[in-house]
């Protein structure tokens, strides 16, 4: 039972990372290509030291894999099954917001 607790609390701690929009647009566009901050920090029009503190969550919590090639870094996503989950979750959450929507539609007629 300890060993179960102990996972969800792990699984917490490692879902922290989507708790911040910017993280999961990073997430989205790693899921296309490798990508080096200086990319990533044009494509989302964000600062690259804001991208850095980003990628660095993001590292910690294992979600990228970064290279290094001279003096620029590359990320990319370290398991393709956690931009799957992230899908997942944001097909969910639409799916909720129509069901929502249509119910509101009933009440207005």
């Amino acid at each position: 039972m300890n060993n179960q607790k102990e996972l969800y609390k792990l699984h917490a701690d490692f879902c922290k990372f989507m708790s911040n929009p910017k993280r999961i647009e990073i997430l989205f566009l790693l899921g296309e290509k490798e990508m080096c901050v200086d990319e990533i920090s044009s494509a989302m029009e964000v600062k690259v030291p804001n991208i850095s503190q980003h990628l660095a969550v993001m590292r910690e919590k294992g979600v990228v894999d970064v290279r290094r090639e001279g003096t620029k870094m590359y990320y990319t996503i370290a398991n393709p099954k956690t931009l799957q989950a992230c899908i997942i979750m944001r097909d969910a959450m639409v799916e909720q917001m129509e069901k929502q929507f249509e119910m509101i539609k009933k009440v207005k007629k």
